[in-house]
């Protein structure tokens, strides 16, 4: 894997951390860029209010799944990973207010809207994986 840090190139990036190697925080991630991307196009008199909203959400998602991975216990780790699912709602519920006040239109939200719904099957299915017992 090629990353890019402070614009230069290291050619081989191991992750280390546990969470660097789940699906769910990868996706997570991608769908954190997805909303920073499309809330650019909000009008500026949104900056402190649905833009924020949307992309402090969609940051947290990923941030919590990271949090949680490193938890002491496996209860904690399911908490962490219900704020993350809270979260992808908090996002959707932007999405809505988005489309609603045209600051994206349909095809946007249908797509964004699919890569929610799919995040948070795929949330779900992992936290329920998750043994309860410590």
């Amino acid at each position: 894997m090629i990353l890019k840090l402070n614009n230069k190139y290291m050619e081989e990036y191991v992750p280390h951390f546990k969470f660097e190697k789940l699906q769910i925080w990868q996706k997570a991630m991608d769908f954190g860029e997805d909303i920073f991307s499309v809330s650019k196009a909000f009008p500026k008199d949104e900056l402190f209010n649905l833009i924020s909203q949307a992309r402090r959400a969609a940051d947290s998602i990923a941030l919590n799944i990271a949090e949680g991975s490193i938890s002491q216990s496996n209860p904690e780790y399911k908490k962490f990973l219900g704020y993350s699912i809270r979260s992808l709602a908090e996002v959707v519920t932007c999405l809505h207010k988005a489309v609603r006040r045209k600051y994206i239109d349909q095809d946007q939200f249908t797509k964004l809207y699919a890569e929610a719904f799919h995040l948070m099957n795929m949330m779900q299915a992992f936290k329920s994986k998750i043994k309860t017992s410590i």
